[in-house]
């Protein structure tokens, strides 16, 4: 079984959805050479490193509503939850905001042959127009203490952020505590040793 059939088995999603994630993943492979939207040495681990990476995000956000991910990028994690919620939440909306135009594009190019329903702003995060999210997500942008900077920005007041953080964590929630009074839980990543979800709300200055 390949890293694709094992993650799309494990999604446990319909076959229009595995068919929109490996639409994403083709445009991802055609386009990363151009552009590098993603490491080409993770390329070739894209199923577990990215793919599923990012899907575990979706059921941390409770479902419908308004969805924004900061620096999208490659697509990781909006993209995807953009497919499973098409199933699974199919009154979700999604904005993706990403500065840079050949990125915005590649996106903009997902999102038309997937037929999710997403937007692509391509502009900065900290100047891009308040968006009341009501999930918020960000992967490998910034450090908790900047991410809650762009939360307060853009994140509903009743809203959750979630952000995947790696090994040193706890350091940067230490860090972020020093001028911010938040609410944080540390779900396990499933995808890798040490790493985290963390999931935040109720973010203040102090």
């Amino acid at each position: 079984m390949t890293d694709q059939d094992r993650v799309l088995q494990e999604l446990n999603v319909s076959r229009e959805t595995s068919d929109k994630l490996r639409c994403y993943a083709n445009l991802l492979e055609k386009w990363n050479p151009k552009i590098n939207l993603v490491s080409r040495a993770s390329l070739s681990e894209m199923w577990t490193r990215h793919m599923l990476d990012s899907a575990q995000m979706f059921a941390l956000s409770g479902g419908a509503g308004h969805w924004v991910d900061l620096g999208s990028g490659g697509g990781f994690p909006g993209l995807v939850v953009a497919c499973i919620a098409s199933e699974k939440s199919p009154d979700a909306r999604f904005t993706l905001i990403e500065s840079d135009q050949r990125k915005s594009a590649f996106l903009r190019t997902v999102i038309r042959e997937t037929g999710v329903n997403a937007t692509v702003l391509t502009e900065r995060v900290e100047s891009a127009a308040k968006q009341n999210a009501n999930t918020l997500s960000a992967r490998a942008l910034a450090d908790l203490d900047q991410l809650l900077e762009y939360t307060e920005r853009h994140l509903a007041e009743s809203g959750t952020a979630l952000f995947p953080k790696g090994q040193t964590w706890e350091k940067e929630v230490e860090t972020a505590r020093s001028r911010w009074s938040f609410e944080c839980e540390a779900i396990k990543s499933i995808t890798e040793y040490g790493a985290v979800i963390l999931k935040i709300k109720g973010a203040l200055r102090v």
